[in-house]
């Protein structure tokens, strides 16, 4: 079971950009070490994008050609990569998904190994939010993952919601945005 620590890290500390004040969080390095780059990713140190504006500058760093796994926890572990255009179709669709569902003048649910140059990014369902800022001892899941390695399944510790999963399959067969 992982506890989240968080901090906001002062401009000094980002030192990737002026741009950028955002929120670390990692789990204790006895969790990190575990096997496999997947569960590393997932427990290791991420940064938050606080603002709207920040996500905004964010997505087109994302390479959508490099082979990205895009897995909706809860659902089918995915096996292959997705190709660019379905990278380029989920970030266009979940960053939607996100503005209006998390009603809130910030973002700060979208979490990103490396801001930069990202190889993991966890997103989490702004319905479902419970306390991922890692103040909880059962921190819940992100709604989504996306991961340059291959994902590994997580057992959601809720139903996921009829809602959610129809936007998933939506996704999947290329259905309206």
């Amino acid at each position: 079971m992982s506890l989240l620590v968080g901090r906001v890290l002062t401009h000094a500390e980002s030192h990737d950009s002026p741009h950028f004040h955002f929120a670390s969080i990692m789990s204790p390095p006895s969790e990190q070490a575990q096997s496999g780059s997947f569960e590393s990713s997932l427990n290791g140190l991420l940064h938050s994008l606080l603002s709207w504006q920040q996500l905004a500058q964010f997505w087109p760093r994302i390479d959508t050609s490099a082979g990205w796994f895009l897995y909706a926890v809860g659902e089918d572990v995915p096996t292959q990569p997705a190709t660019g255009e379905q990278v380029a179709d989920f970030i266009q669709r979940v960053d939607s998904l996100l503005r209006r569902d998390h009603r809130e003048d910030y973002c700060g649910i979208v979490y990103a190994d490396d801001l930069e140059s990202p190889r993991f990014i966890k997103i989490y369902d702004p319905n479902h939010l419970g306390s991922s800022c890692g103040s909880s001892k059962t921190p819940p899941l992100p709604g989504w993952i996306m991961s340059l390695t291959a994902p590994v399944e997580l057992q959601a510790k809720r139903i996921v919601p009829g809602n959610r999963k129809r936007w998933w399959q939506a996704f999947l067969a290329g259905e309206g945005a």
